[in-house]
């Protein structure tokens, strides 16, 4: 599925919601590397929630917000306009708003 980015390529839009994308600067191996090593956590994810084992959710939760952090989708923002983050805000409460509007 096609999701709108904004403008400045910083997120994409899903239910009015903002979330950011991968950082555009990164070599495309690690990227590839990374979005498997995500991949691979998100099911342990969903086998520990299936087996009901907390402990192994937690270690899988972790490995996903690790391969998040280093895809720029979390952490840190990867862009260096000083502008701030909204990764997980929604659209209306955002300087997005007239773009987003303007799209209707």
């Amino acid at each position: 599925m096609k999701y709108r980015t904004t403008p400045d390529g910083k997120y994409f839009v899903v239910d009015e919601v903002l979330w950011r994308c991968t950082n555009p600067h990164l070599a495309e191996e690690d990227r590839r590397a990374w979005v498997s090593q995500l991949m691979k956590a998100r099911r342990a994810v969903k086998k520990a929630l299936k087996e009901d084992d907390s402990e192994a959710l937690k270690q899988a939760r972790a490995r996903v917000q690790e391969y998040k952090v280093k895809l720029g989708e979390r952490g840190p923002v990867w862009w260096t306009d000083g502008e701030p983050d909204y990764n997980r805000k929604k659209i209306k409460n955002t300087p997005y708003r007239d773009w987003w509007e303007s799209l209707m």
